[in-house]
């Protein structure tokens, strides 16, 4: 599925960030929507075969989004987005936890500061994502719970759903 679009990832262990460049097949509005919409996000946001559902999302600076990612025999992940900063179709910030479906933060896992950019790259949108940990020890247990195999497999999901979108 790749046409040769734009990856990276890096883990800076001395700043605590994991900083994932990606290009798609899309316009940065498309790809601004599939980010901040529960309807699009439902459709992409889990690594095969899992799946997405929505309990509550309001995007909006001081909002969240509340989901879970959903393994093909029920058990769920969930997790709890708060939206600090939103410039629109430029980039937001938000605060990332792993959380209960009540929305209780899981305060043993890592929580994380992420900066999400949007910018044209000729026809196509590039997405920078850097998500900062507030040590180490975070970041290596992030690293070591799968977050590379995670985002790229998540991202090539993002790819079909802008296939099927275009059509």
């Amino acid at each position: 599925m790749n046409h040769n679009l734009y990856f990276d990832f890096i883990a800076d262990k001395e700043k605590n960030t994991l900083t994932i460049k990606r290009e798609f097949l899309a316009d940065r509005q498309l790809i601004w929507d599939c980010y901040t919409k529960s309807e699009l996000l439902d459709r992409w946001f889990a690594p095969k075969p899992l799946t997405t559902k929505t309990k509550s999302m309001d995007f909006r600076e001081g909002g969240h989004w509340h989901y879970a990612m959903v393994e093909p025999n029920g058990t769920e992940y969930w997790g709890y987005t708060e939206y600090v900063k939103i410039k629109p179709i430029d980039y937001y910030t938000s605060l990332d936890a792993f959380s209960n479906a009540e929305a209780e933060i899981n305060k043993d896992l890592p929580r994380a500061e992420w900066l999400v950019t949007f910018t044209d790259k000729g026809e196509n949108a590039l997405v920078e994502t850097i998500v900062t940990y507030k040590s180490l020890s975070d970041l290596e247990q992030v690293i070591q719970m799968g977050m590379e195999q995670g985002m790229m497999a998540t991202l090539e999901k993002l790819d079909e759903l802008l296939l099927a979108l275009k059509k």
